[in-house]
């Protein structure tokens, strides 16, 4: 049995940055792109998916941006949480993966965002073990984040295999010596396997 490392994101669900920028900008097409720009990616979201910047604290600068409507931080967050749709094939792939491998989320998040994730997707409590960057402190993007869990998990790398969508997380899986698969729809995926 083989331990399968599924991401999350645009693996099992679709990522909408862009309709939380659009919901909290004072101008929805220049602003959002702005707001893109400075907390849907880099440095600082990095902080806050590898803990090192907390959740709260996170929303309330994004509130503090001249170019953020005024709202309160609930509403941020509810719209910070609510970017998400689920993959076509997820929930098929899912359980047909389950029946021969075991498998284990390795995903780049926020704690909000994996807890929306958790109470409204149900395929996301169906896997056996959790490694999140929030936690480990660790991106995908770094080799330390994959000898992290053949450490921790006392298993060597050729019982992985990790399905990402980015090309950089596969190659830092294969620098850690786990095969990977750069997802492109959950048809080829299955088949590749």
């Amino acid at each position: 049995m083989r331990i399968i490392l599924l991401d999350v994101g645009n693996v099992l669900v679709s990522v909408n940055f862009m309709r939380f920028c659009r919901a909290v900008a004072v101008e929805p097409v220049a602003g959002a792109d702005e707001l893109f720009r400075k907390y849907c990616g880099g440095e600082l979201k990095n902080q806050l998916e590898t803990g090192w910047v907390a959740p709260l604290e996170y929303l309330a600068i994004i509130a503090g941006d001249p170019l953020s409507r005024v709202m309160s931080l609930q509403e941020i967050r509810q719209y910070w949480q609510d970017i998400f749709e689920l993959l076509e094939g997820a929930v098929e792939a899912v359980s047909l993966l389950k029946e021969s491998h075991s498998l284990w989320i390795m995903s780049d998040t926020d704690p909000l965002h994996f807890t929306f994730l958790l109470n409204n997707y149900p395929l996301l409590r169906s896997v056996d073990r959790y490694y999140l960057s929030f936690e480990q402190g660790k991106m995908k993007t770094t080799v330390d984040a994959f000898t992290s869990i053949l450490q921790s998990s006392g298993r060597s790398a050729d019982e992985f295999l990790l399905i990402d969508d980015k090309a950089v997380n596969c190659a830092s899986a294969s620098q850690a010596g786990i095969r990977s698969i750069q997802f492109q729809n959950w048809q080829d995926t299955l088949a590749l396997l």
